[in-house]
This record gives structure tokens, sequence and C-alpha cells, in this order.
């Protein structure tokens, strides 16, 4: 199923592996052919959204809309990010529990530090951040009267540091084309059947995977549509959009189970 791969995805519980960008491997080092040149000082909106199938069987809506911005910081850069809203669809008895492991994150500054080619994204001042995190969920818990805020810090001052700060970096190594491994470079893609096409200076990649996942305790199989669009001229990804789609048994038709979708809108200049 799709990852949320990101800080929220941490409080909701849901993460799960993302692509490996360990030195040596091989789709993050298909991915450095991208140039990196960030446009510094442009104020950016980055959404992040999920849909999933509730339990009532409708696709439910939650966004992250972060604020963004670059700086030159010697030969790399620096990454400004405050998320600003939540947003959803579902109604309030379905988005009480996000809401209190999400809010206290509303207006929370994260920077990152980006190297020059863009191949590393490292979160700056770490165990600073996850205090302030873990001390807001248990403050706004108590505020609400819910002591599982209490638990849900907990566990997550328990996850190994590693953990923690590659979840809180996903949604910017997506962002960054050389750092997201999981854009094939080439057709060749471990036997996914994968189209590049070129408009100008976007580079559209479109990748068709399959999998398998349990559903209602029958293994059923999934078939994954993956889209990038990058921005060349930049080396970031402007939108990326993945799908998992229930193959039906009869093989004649499918059903979408999650999406989701990162997008990116920079401000133009005057």
């Amino acid at each position: 199923m799709i990852p949320a791969g990101s800080l929220g995805a941490l409080l909701l519980l849901a993460a799960q592996p993302l692509p490996s960008t360990a030195p040596g491997d091989a789709r993050a080092a298909a991915a450095a052919h991208f140039q990196f040149a960030p446009p510094v000082g442009r104020p950016m909106t980055y959404r992040v959204t999920t849909r999933r199938i509730g339990r009532e069987g409708s696709l439910i809506n939650f966004s992250l809309v972060y604020a963004l911005q670059w700086l030159r910081v010697g030969r790399g850069y620096r990454l400004e990010a405050v998320l600003q809203r939540i947003d959803s669809d579902a109604r309030p008895e379905v988005t009480r529990a996000l809401s209190l492991m999400l809010e206290p994150l509303v207006g929370e500054a994260m920077a990152y530090l980006v190297a020059p080619d863009g191949r590393r994204v490292d979160l700056v001042d770490p165990d600073g951040l996850w205090e302030r995190v873990t001390a807001r969920i248990e403050a706004v818990g108590v505020k609400a009267g819910r002591p599982e805020a209490r638990k849900l810090a907990q566990l997550i001052a328990a996850l190994p540091a590693a953990e923690r700060d590659r979840l809180a970096t996903a949604d910017i190594r997506a962002l960054v084309a050389p750092a997201n491994s999981a854009i094939p470079a080439s057709a060749l893609a471990d036997g996914a059947s994968v189209s590049i096409t070129h408009d100008g200076a976007l580079q559209t990649i479109a990748k068709v995977e399959r999998d398998s996942a349990p559903v209602a305790g029958t293994t059923r199989p999934l078939e994954i549509d993956n889209l990038w669009t990058v921005d060349t001229a930049t080396g970031l990804v402007t939108r990326e959009q993945r799908q998992s789609w229930i193959i039906e048994a009869e093989g004649d038709g499918r059903t979408l189970v999650e999406e989701r979708v990162r997008a990116l809108e920079i401000t133009p200049q005057r």
C-alpha cells in the first residue's frame, strides 16, 4: 500500500518502508542525472495529499500543506518548511484523532540542509524538533483530555533516531529529484513498465508496478501506477502521483484503494 512517508505519517503510525537511499543503491545512483538548482528566495506551497479507503468504503482525503523557501548556505542549500494547515473531507469524528496527532505540528518550523548536488537531505536539529513535537502532543492531549497522547509521544521517543529522521525528511527527499531514489532513470526498471517523455524543461516518468496486499483477509493483486513530473532546470519534482489499484478477480476491472499526490507550486516572480 502507499506509505504516507512523512512526519505526518509517523504521527499517524501509518509509516511503511520507503525506498532506500543508502550509498550504492542502484536507483539512487540512477537518479543522479538530474541537475539541482532550486530557486532561492522564491516562496513555495507544497501539498501532500493521501486518499485512502475508509471504513464505509469511500475514499477519504487528508492533505498537509507546507510553506517552503530555499536559502543558499555555503556550497549547499537550506530549505525552511512550515506546516501551515491540515485539510480533510472526512467527518469530524474521523479527524479527531488525526487532529490530536498533527495539530501540534501546525506552525512548527523545520529546516533541512541539502547537499549541492541534491543527493543528501539532513534535518537540522532533529533532537530539538522531536522534543518540541512530543511536548506539544502531550500538552494538547492533556488539554483535550486524551491520555493516549502521552502514549503516542512515548512511542515517537522510543523510535530509533535514524527512523524518525528518515520519516521527517521523506517528503523533502521526494521533492528533490536527485534524492528521490524511487524515480527510474531509464526504461530498464526491474521488470516494471517505464516510459519517459520530455516537454521543454519538464520530464515526465511513468512507472507501473505489480504487487499484492491483504484485503478483507484475502491476498489480492495490486497494480501500482507511479507518475513523476520533474523540472530539469531546478531538479525539483513538481508533481508526484502514486495510485494503488486492486485488480478484480476476472481481470477486467480495478478499484482504487490508495492514492498519494505531492504537488509543488512556486510563487511567480514579479
